[in-house]
């Protein structure tokens, strides 16, 4: 009989690259251990239509014990990565260690705040569907709120929504709350009128979506402002408060402030003992292991890596998924006898959504933007979403929603105040009594 000891694999975080990894490596004879801080995977290119309302949680996630079904290898954990001992090969979950053969990790990344954490309960990031639901409440108490202070017959509130970050989720978010506050909300307020809100977007470089191609950047502007967004570039954000936004010695209302301006490796890299880049991220060997030490694989948005072209691999879902198989085919040449091979990174194309029909799509050399953008985003991301019913209930909202321009999923759920609201109503009644005595 073969006495060899079965391989035990630990994966950290079950996104794209973690879930990927352990299902590829699933057919071979190896042990599992699938770690995540949730009981589900979410697609996170959809997150913002969870907090814009148009798709409910659930039809953008799916329970990890559901998707690795199956697989009687795989063990999952419902559980948090604390620390490392890398010289015993172990993971520390606090109360609990967990041994490894091999070891993969795919925690992903936070908000960043430049070192400035105090902003992060004013102006809130998108990387949960827990951050999602806190940015669809404030969003709909926002309008809830101006029309209770508007019935009453106070001073009424203008309602701005602020976006900080003129990156990809930046422009998702923006784009679908103008579309929100002009057509879906327009005729179902009495007192107060949607389509007086103004959406902002501020972006501290010189144009928005710097990882494009300055001609889709300029693209996307364009049907931005068609939509009603102001744009505003090289605008640097030096302070957020309860009810504003300062930039310098100028200060912007706001009823909501969204955080799309950076993104913070998880601070589990600190903890692997390896040399890490300027983003927190580790600087992984080619074959995606860590220095010094073979049987640890980083993946994902925590690792930093360049492609063929000298150009750093972007911390997108397709990547993570690349960086995944290639993890598990190299732990497969381990156990096989093999050689390892580098990665390569294969960029099937970029993709950006800015609105109904609105969008902006790179596919190498050939750059195209609007409805054909959007219908490609759109196709692509069905494809990509995890199992048959979410695929199918999406592509129904959708279809649904361009048509009728509804948003399905308007639930304020959870406390019913804004940080900023008390301050804005003080303001406007200020302001009020200086008209009235002039």
């Amino acid at each position: 009989m073969n006495s060899k000891p079965i391989p035990q694999i630990v994966i950290i975080g079950a996104g794209f690259g973690g879930l990927k990894a352990a299902l590829k490596l699933a057919h071979y004879p190896v042990r599992i251990t699938l770690l995540d801080r949730t009981n589900h995977h979410t697609f996170q290119p959809l997150l913002y239509q969870v907090a814009t309302a148009g798709l409910s949680p659930g039809e953008i996630a799916a329970p990890i014990r559901w998707i690795v079904r199956g697989h009687r290898n795989i063990e999952v954990l419902l559980g948090e990565a604390q620390d490392f001992d890398l010289d015993r090969h172990v993971v520390k979950l606090g109360d609990q260690e967990l041994p490894y053969d091999y070891l993969i990790v795919a925690a992903g990344a936070s908000h960043a705040y430049f070192g400035h954490d105090e902003w992060e309960p004013l102006a809130p990031g998108l990387k949960t569907i827990e951050d999602a639901l806190e940015i669809r409440r404030r969003v709909l108490l926002a309008f809830e709120l101006a029309e209770r202070q508007a019935a009453s017959g106070g001073p009424q509130v203008q309602l701005n929504f602020v976006i900080v970050g003129g990156g990809p989720t930046g422009v998702e978010l923006a784009g679908t709350l103008s579309e929100i506050a002009r057509r879906a909300l327009a005729d179902e307020f009495n007192s107060i009128d949607p389509k007086r809100t103004q959406i902002i977007l501020l972006e501290g470089g010189p144009r928005i979506l710097p990882a494009y191609p300055e001609d889709l950047s300029r693209s996307a502007e364009n049907q931005l402002r068609r939509l009603g967004v102001e744009v505003h570039t090289s605008t640097m954000v030096t302070g957020v408060e309860p009810a504003a936004v300062r930039m310098g010695a100028t200060s912007l209302p706001a009823v909501v402030i969204l955080w799309a301006a950076g993104v913070a490796a998880s601070p589990l890299a600190r903890k692997l003992s390896a040399p890490l880049d300027r983003a927190g991220r580790v600087l992984v060997n080619p074959d995606l292991s860590i220095p010094g030490h073979p049987e640890i694989f980083v993946i994902g948005d925590l690792a930093a890596i360049k492609d063929e072209n000298g150009q750093m691999v972007p911390g997108v879902a397709p990547a993570a998924i690349q960086q995944g198989k290639a993890t598990a085919r190299n732990i497969a040449h381990d156990l096989q006898g093999k050689p390892r091979q580098k990665f390569h990174y294969l960029n099937k194309g970029n993709l950006a959504t800015i609105g109904r029909a609105a969008a902006i799509a790179q596919f190498g050399k050939i750059h195209v933007s609007g409805f054909i953008a959007w219908l490609s985003w759109l196709f692509v991301h069905i494809f990509f979403l995890i199992g048959f019913r979410n695929r199918i209930i999406v592509l129904i909202q959708w279809a649904w929603s361009y048509f009728t321009y509804e948003r399905g999923a308007r639930l304020i759920t959870g406390d019913q105040t804004l940080p900023s609201w008390s301050e804005l109503v003080h303001l406007e009644d200020g302001s009020a009594k200086e008209t009235k005595t002039a």
